[in-house]
């Protein structure tokens, strides 16, 4: 969807949610005392493009909603 119109943000949520999941990543490889922090805003992002990308019926964007709510889902259980 980059660079696509849009009747939300789907078409930028996507990159914004794969730099954040790399960030959290790293913190965590690094044994970050921030990694929980990370995967809360990691979280916070995942669900924000889940509901941005579940809102089309296009098959790409349903597999990538479906996919970030189960990082989503993760990333809670971390920043627990």
């Amino acid at each position: 969807m980059a660079g696509k119109q849009s009747m939300n943000d789907c078409p930028v949520c996507c990159m914004e949610c794969i730099d954040a999941c790399l960030a959290c990543i790293k913190s965590m490889s690094a044994n970050s005392k921030f990694s929980k922090a990370y995967a809360a805003i990691c979280a916070e992002i995942c669900d924000w493009c889940a509901e941005q990308c579940g809102a089309h019926s296009h098959e790409h964007c349903q597999i990538c909603a479906a996919s970030c709510k189960a990082c989503a889902d993760e990333c809670r259980k971390i920043a627990a």
